[in-house]
């Protein structure tokens, strides 16, 4: 499971959402241990027969469930199987069929067999029934929104901007909404799937399509057939009508089901799935691709990110992106990464219970950085590790362990611990141990649980098995603990003894001090020496080698360990720092040290120099801190150069956002020449500069630009329209505002929004803005401790707006003083 990311254009930062909603503690979630789920009946195989009504959104199903006592003996059975009509349930044996008598309460299935049967001693179960999930009342989580388990989108085909589709989602538990099944990650299952749908429509399930049956009435019947095992909630089933665009990777079928608007762009999309799937096989795991084919599909109003549902992911509708779109970047690329990474860590090897969640979701969300470092190089890894690592270090969950046994809600696990910390804590672990016995370790995870179970145990007797070292120390510390070190660096240097000081003090709490294998680089010019050093203590002293004061001391000197940090280093050491250090987050640490001293000469020549370094995000994050400064005519030159040919177009987007800072009206024909380039992001921004300069312009331009116009375009758009706009335009300005589709839409709406309170002069109409606003701040909270903030700084940013138009009309000042007071109650916290 891929979860959401929120995408703060206006800030140029990315906020990851992973963080679940903070769970109130409860006797539960401290009393009650999370095991595993007891095996008293394994599951074999399912069989299933399914038919939809679209007018209820009903399935209609007939289940035939191959069932065997785990050890012990028994003559009956519990399955899961929630809010459905149960018509039959039936002993089938050969050709015969007898009926069974059981008990149900709308969410588990008790069925009495006809005899005792042995451990091992397979039967069938023929199950007749009616699933109704709109019927069906289940909680989701921050991770996954719904768990009504089957969707059925526009299926009567009433709204005429979308289409009909129907799509399912298990994880966690939702499978057995539509299908009565023994619902728990530790159970396996072989399945064939007989889909019945109109004939307009394809189908995709788990494992091969092996025949496709027209029937009289108009429908068509799709045999689908997945002859390995897997866990009942990565059960599948995808009804639509979709442009298949057919791939392959060793023989196997790869295709990519996509609305037919981007059948054109599909393989920009998802192109790169067979590379993907040799670079997992070959150079990460060293198992091939274990799976019948590969398919992707994308679903409308889906319930979360992205799902790895066996041999057929499913992508929420932001994963199909035009052309237009696609000059920018694929932003969808590491979630691809991240479903198909599952197909081992997930698929082939599953989560003993939700406890271990981690051993799924660490790897998936850390093949993230390892696909950028194969694909696009060093910097690009360590650019998604800090932003993971970032992303869980602003969740503040920071009491939480990464393997939890103790908990309310299994949707609890869907945080980011589980990914974010998981990923960075593997990251470590492949430093420490070293790539080549990592990469192996992973192998024989792999291979000693193919097709079974997996849990931090298992995990770490892989890694000693490999090493030959007791790891207990390492898996104690992180998997079943909590938090993260915070430290304070600081540096001495004694002369007389030639020795360098590297003072290291833990402020965490006193009771948790993690042991650190740290290395340090002492630089004495450009010549470097390193150290391997280990801190266990609340504040450790190393004394190392130095025939004079060093240019620089670099701490953890790859920026491998997670942890927070305060690292008293001088200006000329973070110079030096960005000149020889050279690693991406060490350049990135340096420039960040220089925005923040940029009067000072030194540090503004950093940023002049970073203006060309070699990653474009440095040189983005550059030009984004010198917006606000005064800059030489050769600085200017140099971005004037970006906004017009660098090779990313974000980083033109940055620089054409830095020449407008100036207010020079000279650069407007470069905006204008950039106002109609291909990319989106890059026409956003001129025509925001455009705006800056002259407001007529822009307005002109509109007619032209809106026939085309998504993300930062239709965001620059939507500003420059603000200027016509007033309070007659509120009706309609508010409705887009709360009707907006999806969570992503509205924030990427919140700005404009806001901005628009600003010229509304009714206070009851403002109030209810700001109502709207307030509304959508509280929704979007859990996804990050800094989104609550963010969006106060907006509100309160229209108080300037106020003010001035106070001053341009005295008439309006009681109901202008009466919206700023609304401001400042709605944000005084």
């Amino acid at each position: 499971m891929k979860k959401m990311y929120f995408v703060l254009s206006l800030f140029t930062v990315i906020v990851n959402t992973n963080a679940q909603t903070p769970a109130t503690p409860t006797d539960a979630s401290k009393k009650e241990y999370r095991n595993f789920a007891t095996q008293s009946t394994d599951l074999v195989h399912t069989k299933l027969q399914a038919s939809f009504n679209f007018d209820k959104a009903y399935l209609n199903g007939k289940s035939w469930l191959t069932l065997k006592p785990h050890f012990y003996a028994t003559d009956s059975v519990v399955l899961d199987a929630k809010g459905m009509n149960i018509n039959k349930v039936n002993m089938v044996k050969a050709a015969t069929s007898s009926p069974l008598s059981y008990r149900y309460d709308s969410l588990q299935l008790v069925i009495k067999l006809d005899k005792t049967y042995k451990g091992g001693e397979a039967y069938t179960l023929y199950i007749d029934y009616t699933a109704k999930p709109n019927e069906y009342t289940a909680q989701g989580s921050a991770a996954i929104t719904d768990a009504k388990g089957l969707y059925f989108i526009n299926p009567k085909g009433e709204d005429s901007t979308k289409p009909t589709q129907i799509w399912t989602q298990g994880e966690t538990e939702a499978n057995s909404v539509w299908v009565p099944t023994i619902d728990k990650p530790n159970q396996k299952t072989t399945q064939e799937f007989y889909l019945t749908v109109p004939k307009q429509y394809v189908t995709l399930s788990n494992g091969k399509l092996i025949s496709q049956t027209p029937n009289a009435n108009g429908t068509r019947t799709d045999y689908w057939k997945m002859d390995l095992p897997h866990a009942p909630y990565l059960m599948f089933m995808g009804v639509g009508n979709y442009a298949v665009i057919k791939d392959s990777y060793k023989g196997k079928e790869v295709s990519y089901f996509v609305e037919k608007e981007y059948a054109s762009v599909a393989r920009k999309i998802f192109g790169l799935t067979p590379e993907m799937m040799r670079f997992f096989s070959e150079k990460v795991t060293g198992i091939d691709y274990p799976w019948a084919k590969y398919a992707q599909i994308v679903g409308r109003d889906y319930v979360s990110g992205a799902m790895e549902n066996t041999t057929a992911t499913l992508h929420q509708e932001s994963a199909q992106q035009n052309a237009r779109e696609l000059v920018d970047a694929n932003h969808w690329e590491s979630t691809i990464a991240h479903e198909l990474f599952h197909h081992w860590f997930g698929d082939y090897v599953t989560a003993e219970s939700w406890s271990n969640l981690t051993v799924n979701e660490s790897f998936a969300n850390y093949s993230e950085t390892l696909w950028n470092e194969y694909k696009y190089g060093a910097d690009a890894a360590a650019d998604q590790n800090l932003v993971d690592m970032t992303g869980y270090l602003n969740s503040n969950s920071g009491k939480k362990d990464l393997v939890r046994f103790y908990y309310s809600d299994k949707e609890e696990m869907f945080d980011a611990v589980s990914y974010n910390k998981g990923g960075r804590i593997l990251h470590m672990l492949r430093n420490y141990i070293g790539n080549e016995a990592f990469f192996k370790s992973l192998n024989v995870y792999l291979s000693t649980n193919k097709f079974g179970t997996g849990n931090a145990h298992k995990l770490r007797l892989a890694f000693e098995a490999v090493t030959g070292q007791d790891l207990n120390w390492f898996f104690n510390q992180w998997y079943f603990g909590s938090g993260h070190p915070n430290v304070s660096i600081t540096y001495q240097y004694d002369a007389a003894t030639k020795k360098v000081g590297v003072i290291v003090k833990q402020l965490q709490a006193a009771e948790k001090i993690f042991r650190l294998p740290i290395t340090i680089d002492v630089y004495q010019g450009i010549t470097k020496k390193r150290h391997l050093v280990w801190a266990s203590n609340a504040a450790d002293t190393f004394f190392l080698d130095a025939a004079t004061r060093p240019s620089l001391v670099n701490v953890d000197a790859d920026k491998i360990l997670l942890w927070e940090k305060e690292d008293n280093k001088s200006l000329e050491e973070y110079i030096h720092q960005y000149n020889y250090a050279k690693n991406y987050v060490d350049r990135r640490e340096a420039i960040d040290a220089a925005a923040k001293n940029k009067k000072e000469p030194q540090a503004f020549q950093l940023l002049i120099k970073a203006l060309n370094d070699p990653y474009f995000k440095l040189r983005n994050r550059t030009l984004s801190y010198l917006q606000d400064t005064v800059l030489s005519a050769d600085a200017l030159a140099t971005i004037q150069k970006i906004a017009t040919s660098d090779p990313n177009r974000y980083c033109r987007s940055y620089a054409i956002n830095a020449l407008n800072k100036t207010g020079n009206k000279s650069y407007l024909p470069l905006y204008i020449a950039a106002v109609t380039d291909s990319s989106y992001t890059v026409a956003g921004a001129a025509l925001s500069a455009i705006g800056a300069i002259d407001e007529q312009k822009a307005i002109e331009l509109l007619p032209q630009l809106k026939k085309d116009a998504k993300g930062a375009l239709k965001t620059a758009i939507e500003t420059i329209e603000l200027l016509t706009k007033g309070d007659a335009d509120f009706d309609n300005m508010h409705k887009k505002f709360v009707t907006s589709a999806g969570l992503q839409e509205k924030f990427n709406a919140l700005p404009n929004y806001i901005s628009f309170l600003g010229r509304v002069n009714n206070t009851v109409n403002f109030k209810t803005g700001i109502d709207a606003v307030v509304a959508f701040r509280k929704q979007i909270e859990p996804y990050g401790a800094q989104l609550k903030p963010m969006v106060n700084g907006l509100i309160t940013a229209l108080i300037a707006k106020k003010t001035a138009a106070k001053a341009k009309n005295t008439q309006l000042t009681t109901d202008l003083d009466e919206q700023i007071a609304y401001i400042q109650k709605v944000t005084k916290d």
